[in-house]
């Protein structure tokens, strides 16, 4: 069965205004805002940890009803300095947004993250409720150790094989036994080509679990240097540190969001993040909606993650019943 979807991003759109933020320990971030300056507050967080945004992010909330800020995180994208990873950490980042927020003269926003991003919306709205207007999440992730294990040691594994075996196979059978480790070492090695080689795989690797179906254009992107340098070594760097959180911190605070409204929009067959987290997480924060797409994985591209996207931030602006 081949399902239909009515919503799809809204039109191209450039930013009204962009800029540079010194945050200090001589990072600087890249920002851009699109929208109606002075209507509905909106942030936008990128996955990764190492991501960046791109222009198809701008277009996920309706421009008349929002004023939508987007940035690059921490060494990545336009962001300086280009994949630094000193000074770079989960509540460098919260704290990053709080600047943003008040760069802005916010009072509260909607603060809006998949994958990575979706930790990172919950970390911020934890440590900043009040600031917090509602949160819409894709893809969650809450950096506990299984779902580390399950897309860097097994699970994940199970079901793209043959790309595990690549991904893996960069690496000598006898430092197998802690991948991340490995891969990080090469990251950080002294030789770019070395480098550049493991940049590569690690990018190509997280590009094979991202879609229910092979997508090309994605896979070419995730091997562009470009982002496969930022997104690998800050992701094997977070993932090396817990994501700076403790075990379950995210589930163990949840009483943190009452009060705050949430839509989850979660792909039925995601490999990057299962379900699981998005379930847990709705029950232990009932006032989160948690909405399956069944013909999707994680990425924010396929048709029904988009549709689940605009019907959310539409519905959160007033536009929908």
């Amino acid at each position: 069965m081949t399902i239909e979807y009515e919503r799809t991003l809204y039109p191209e759109i450039e930013p009204y205004e962009t800029g540079m933020l010194d945050v200090g320990e001589g990072h600087s971030l890249y920002y851009e805002r699109v929208g109606t300056k002075g209507a509905k507050p909106a942030v936008f967080l990128h996955g990764g940890p190492g991501g960046g945004m791109s222009p198809m992010h701008r277009r996920q909330w309706d421009p008349d009803l929002y004023d939508v800020l987007l940035f690059d995180q921490r060494g990545c994208g336009k962001s300086k300095p280009f994949a630094e990873l000193e000074a770079n950490d989960t509540w460098r980042i919260v704290e990053d947004l709080e600047r943003l927020r008040q760069m802005c003269g916010h009072e509260k926003w909607q603060v809006f993250g998949g994958s990575w991003g979706a930790t990172l919306a919950l970390a911020y709205a934890q440590s900043y409720p009040e600031r917090t207007s509602e949160l819409v999440l894709r893809g969650v992730f809450l950096g506990r150790q299984k779902e580390k294990a399950w897309l860097y040691e097994y699970g994940a594994s199970e079901i793209m094989a043959e790309q595990w075996d690549s991904f893996s196979g960069h690496i000598p059978e006898e430092e197998r036994g802690n991948l991340v480790q490995a891969y990080y070492d090469r990251l950080t090695s002294p030789d770019e080509e070395t480098r550049l080689a493991a940049a590569k795989e690690w990018s190509l690797w997280e590009g094979t679990v991202a879609t229910l179906l092979p997508d090309e254009a994605l896979m070419d992107s995730f091997a562009d240097p470009a982002k496969a340098v930022p997104f690998a070594r800050i992701c094997a760097s977070f993932f090396l540190k817990d994501f700076f959180l403790e075990e379950a911190q995210l589930l163990k605070n949840v009483d943190r969001l009452r009060g705050i409204p949430g839509i989850i929009v979660q792909g039925r067959h995601d490999i990057c993040t299962p379900p699981t987290s998005a379930w847990e997480l709705k029950k232990a924060w009932p006032e989160a909606e948690l909405w399956i797409v069944h013909d999707a994985g994680h990425s924010a591209g396929e048709p029904g993650i988009i549709d689940g996207h605009v019907r959310a931030t539409d519905k959160l602006a007033g536009k929908t019943g």
